[in-house]
């Protein structure tokens, strides 16, 4: 199906791999204590998906940018449908704290360096395949619930529709491509809210997310066990992934046909 992002090679011609960063030491900021039981759980789920995964802990956010630059110019990407990216540190509204960090404005990896590295001008052997974006990590300090009242709240304007593009142009171009596109990415928490940590179990958002795709990968696409891992927040209000610069142009399915 044209929905449906192809995957034409057997799984033993085919080298997915997939990128783990996980920051734990820290020397200005307090240990992400638990942090190496997400590196364990996420490393074997995607293993079991297919994917052979690099991990890296406890880099500065020149040396996270260095290690990105390095996995997007791998040649095993040629013989992969897809890619994951995984990142878990403690972060900022503007992204990730490096190991040096000790504000919000030093050491810190800006979120566009993601997707700039792996976008299709400067990755072209990802152009067209999906690109998982997870990032555990806190976004801000307020705590992500609020009481309610019944009351009704006022009716939101309608958005605005999209601009049509006029019919009968034409250009010279070659080959013109969306310069970013394929990304689907879920952070653990919405924006300048923090996540929660447990030093004896791990992230909350990575152990729901694990089993989440242990029990859906099987016969659901993507955004839906992304939508999945959303809801099962629901009892706990503090704390909502949050699906954000998605740009997936078609259904990932892990197993298609089952």
């Amino acid at each position: 199906s044209s929905q449906i992002y192809p995957i034409h090679l057997p799984r033993e011609t085919r080298t997915r791999r997939a990128l783990l960063i996980c920051n734990i030491e820290f020397e200005h900021l307090s240990w992400r204590n638990g942090a190496e039981v997400d590196v364990a759980g996420m490393t074997k789920l995607l293993e079991g998906l297919g994917y052979m995964v690099d991990v890296h802990c406890n880099l500065t956010s020149q040396g996270m940018a260095a290690v990105m630059k390095d996995f997007a110019g791998r040649k095993e990407h040629c013989t992969s449908d897809s890619t994951f990216l995984v990142f878990m540190s403690h972060g900022v509204r503007a992204g990730l704290c490096g190991t040096k960090s000790r504000d919000e404005t030093t050491d810190i990896l800006s979120l566009d360096t993601i997707y700039e590295t792996f976008n299709n001008k400067c990755c072209r052997a990802l152009l067209g395949k999906p690109k998982v974006v997870i990032i555990q990590s806190c976004r801000g300090r307020n705590v992500g619930s609020v009481l309610v009242s019944d009351s009704a709240d006022p009716a939101l304007p309608a958005s605005s529709s999209a601009q049509a593009v006029p019919a009968g142009l034409e250009d010279d171009a070659i080959f013109e491509v969306h310069l970013e596109s394929d990304f689907a990415t879920l952070h653990s928490s919405t924006p300048d809210t923090v996540s929660w940590r447990s030093s004896a179990t791990g992230s909350l958002f990575i152990q729901h997310l694990i089993e989440e795709f242990r029990n859906h990968a099987c016969n659901s696409d993507l955004q839906e066990i992304f939508r999945k891992t959303q809801h099962s927040f629901g009892k706990f209000p503090r704390q909502l992934p949050a699906q954000e610069r998605t740009t997936m142009l078609r259904k990932f399915y892990f197993f298609p046909g089952h």
